[in-house]
């Protein structure tokens, strides 16, 4: 299957080459049953439809009379719908999950059943109880820098020093609009559409479809201010309570509410760097928003401008990091990186360590073309982490080229990610 071209003509749109797609092609090789979840939007369906042509039969659960059928006749489903086949929005009919072990069971075939779902909450109650052992569990995001700019550095971001020393390839995206407008294919796909009407409908969807299908939400606009409330705090430590008292509900209510969001997507939860031989650490997660475009419209930003140069723009900009290294890791087939934050009472922090192997790669994210030495003094807390070494220290900044400090420390351009 050619998989190289940059650009694929699909219709009247234009196809972006998404980096998953190999990794993709070799699973079906390796499990029976795929399942590909991810947010609303971030182009499950259109991927796989590209990737796959002609070769699988595609059948999407939104169409009520397939999902009726699939409820009342799994089997029979199967049989109007034969493998190979793409299921979409599968959560839909958990029915399905116990007729689709028995068929992969009778048979040695791989990758002739792939599924997707936007609910990952439902989703993965019936996979692990159902499908344990028979699937590979794969996660995709919205675009990332490197795939609207075409960027064929494929490899997670891990800055060891075979990272290091590649080629920094040149990118021609303004960094902030694609900031403020987000990640969603659809709004590269259709240069004319407003991100902000855009955001609009997403949102509007999400609650009174998605939300409502995972959680019984009796008061929507109390959800919606928790959702801008969320948004204030992205790259942020979660403190339930002080939000529970802005929105005007319980603490267990936002904590409900929180895994609702990450089951949508729309989040990711970051846990501290915890070893037993580094004290008095703060131990609440920090939460991040999987979308910065989201947040610039429930934050109400009207360009990439303003978002830029106000007073939340440090946030933000930590936010895109994380989301963009978080991607790199998905992109290579790894749901589940070991990446931490580090703070401490004395106050101390580190915005994110990358932990591989037993190496340690702690990142500090600048909004600066000046990065220094300096801004690196809490790295030292990871020397008493007994059991781990430390490895390349890494500034990410708003500089253009990669500048070496020390032995081990670098500046490292945040565009090149």
């Amino acid at each position: 299957m050619e998989l190289n071209s940059k650009l694929v003509e699909r219709r009247d749109c234009m196809y972006i080459k998404r980096h998953i797609e190999e990794v993709i092609v070799q699973a079906k090789d390796h499990f029976k049953v795929l399942l590909i979840t991810g947010p609303r939007q971030v182009g499950k369906s259109t991927l796989l439809k590209h990737l796959l042509k002609d070769e699988y039969n595609y059948v999407s659960l939104d169409d009520i009379i397939a999902l009726k059928l699939a409820k009342d006749d799994p089997r029979l489903f199967f049989e109007n719908h034969p493998m190979p086949v793409v299921i979409d929005e599968v959560q839909k009919a958990p029915e399905l999950f116990v007729e689709i072990k028995r068929m992969v069971d009778e048979s040695d075939e791989y990758g002739k059943i792939i599924l997707t779902g936007s609910q990952t909450f439902s989703l993965m109650a019936g996979v692990t109880e159902t499908l344990a052992g028979r699937v590979g569990i794969y996660e995709l995001g919205g675009l990332s820098f490197r795939e609207i700019n075409h960027v064929s550095r494929r490899n997670s971001f891990v800055p060891s020093n075979t990272f290091l020393d590649l080629p920094i390839e040149e990118t021609d995206h303004d960094l902030w609009t694609f900031i403020f407008k987000g990640d969603l294919p659809e709004l590269y796909k259709n240069k004319n559409l407003d991100s902000t009407h855009y955001y609009s409908s997403y949102v509007k969807t999400y609650i009174e479809r998605d939300v409502r299908s995972i959680v019984n939400v009796l008061n929507l606009d109390k959800f919606s201010r928790f959702l801008i409330a969320f948004a204030a705090r992205t790259a942020q430590i979660v403190n339930y309570s002080h939000i529970a008292s802005e929105v005007g509900v319980d603490i267990k209510t936002i904590q409900s509410w929180v895994k609702v969001l990450e089951a949508s997507g729309l989040i990711k939860i970051i846990e501290p760097f915890s070893n037993n031989k580094i004290k008095r650490m703060i131990k609440s997660p920090v939460v991040y928003f999987l979308n910065t475009g989201l947040v610039s419209y429930l934050l109400k930003w009207t360009s990439a401008e303003t978002l830029k140069n106000g007073a939340f723009s440090g946030e933000v900009l930590e936010t895109y990091v994380f989301n963009e290294i978080y991607k790199t890791f998905k992109n290579n087939g790894n749901i589940d990186p070991s990446i931490y934050y580090y703070r401490d009472v004395y106050g101390n922090e580190i915005d994110l360590i990358i932990e591989q192997d037993g190496v340690l790669y702690p990142i500090e994210i600048k909004k600066t073309m000046n990065p220094k030495k300096e801004m690196t003094k809490s790295f030292k807390q990871l020397d008493k982490a007994v059991g781990f070494k430390v490895g390349n220290e890494i500034i990410l900044s708003l500089l253009d080229r990669k500048v070496k400090f020390g032995d081990k420390l670098y500046s490292y351009p945040i565009e090149k990610i």
